[in-house]
């Protein structure tokens, strides 16, 4: 039997990077290794969502004032779960739980990570089979190790992360993650059960011709990004025009389309919700991380987002990411 050693698994993969660096302690590279079993067990229910009974409302609101889905419930338990039990983290917090949890004990008050993580992003679509997916961003503590973490962990702005990444359950089920040498990409390969290395080195193209929106509140936005939206549907082809909307619902599916062919994902503040709606640490720090380390840019507005000093666990903010080139453009109006 003939054996592909073209195929580089995740658990080889971070292996590799750990020969590169001996004095490293491969804590964080187990870590990684345990969101990813997390992620597969998750995307084995969203691919059954449909055949048993974890579809639609579990008949209570989270944190943020939201319907939560029976599936939401079921990822959050597992990310938790295997953290937890796992040796390389602190402590955990999640956009589905009012406050941090720390892993209060022998081990977990030995590692040097704490994670936080949105287990399901875009859970509204679940019902309508569209592609949703995980979020989650890792940070060093700047508790003494030893002692139980503390919320101070937790708040630290986006630049302090040690790495980043998303899970899409789509067409294919794919785990990005970002640490500061580059953005790496992994399909899941249900043959072998394991996330195999499909997009090596991924960059951002400098521009593109997607503009990701939801025209539905157009009249809420400021006049910045109004004249920005009208200059992206009135762009001729000699100016790298015109552009096309995509604009999905699932912030992480968005996102990824972007990051992978060149685009802009806005998601302004609106009249009714000033500070923005979507959480700066479960879901658009880790976004905004990635999407610089790939060579694009993400601001909130009027300040980069990495940037951002974060005030409470489950802040809000004006997002907006993407191609280098078209996030200049969309400054040049709004700021």
């Amino acid at each position: 039997m003939s054996i592909n050693r073209k195929v580089q698994t995740l658990d080889e993969f971070t292996m590799q990077q750990l020969r590169d660096f001996p004095s490293a302690t491969g804590e964080l590279s187990r870590l990684l290794r345990d969101i990813g079993l997390a992620a597969k067990r998750v995307n084995v229910e969203v691919n059954k969502a449909g055949l048993v009974d974890i579809l639609g409302d579990a008949g209570e609101t989270n944190v943020q004032g939201e319907e939560v889905k029976k599936l939401d419930v079921y990822a959050n338990n597992q990310f938790m779960g295997v953290l937890r039990h796992g040796i390389s983290c602190a402590g955990i917090g999640s956009e589905e739980i009012d406050d941090v949890v720390i892993f209060d004990d022998e081990i977990s008050n030995a590692s040097k990570y704490v994670c936080l993580f949105d287990p399901l992003d875009g859970s509204a679509n679940i019902d309508v089979n569209v592609s949703i997916g995980t979020i989650f961003s890792i940070y060093r503590r700047v508790s003494l190790v030893g002692t139980p973490a503390t919320n101070e962990d937790f708040l630290q702005p986006g630049i302090k992360q040690i790495a980043a990444g998303y899970v899409i359950y789509g067409s294919s089920t794919m785990l990005v993650y970002a640490t500061r040498r580059g953005v790496n990409g992994f399909t899941l390969d249900p043959s072998i059960g394991e996330f195999t290395l499909s997009h090596p080195d991924i960059k951002c193209p400098e521009t593109g011709r997607i503009y990701s929106v939801n025209h539905g509140n157009f009249f809420q936005y400021t006049e910045g990004v109004r004249k920005y939206i009208n200059e992206c549907q009135r762009k001729e082809k000699s100016n790298g025009g015109p552009y096309t909307q995509r604009y999905i619902g699932s912030m992480v599916a968005d996102v990824h389309r972007n990051l992978i062919k060149g685009g802009i994902f806005m998601y302004p503040a609106i009249a009714d919700k000033p500070k923005g709606k979507l959480r700066l640490m479960y879901e658009c720090n880790p976004c905004a991380f990635i999407i610089e380390v790939a060579g694009g840019k993400a601001t909130n507005g009027s300040q980069r987002m990495l940037e951002v000093q974060p005030t409470s666990l489950h802040q809000r903010t004006p997002f907006f990411a993407g191609s280098k080139k078209m996030m200049e453009e969309l400054e040049s109006f709004t700021m």
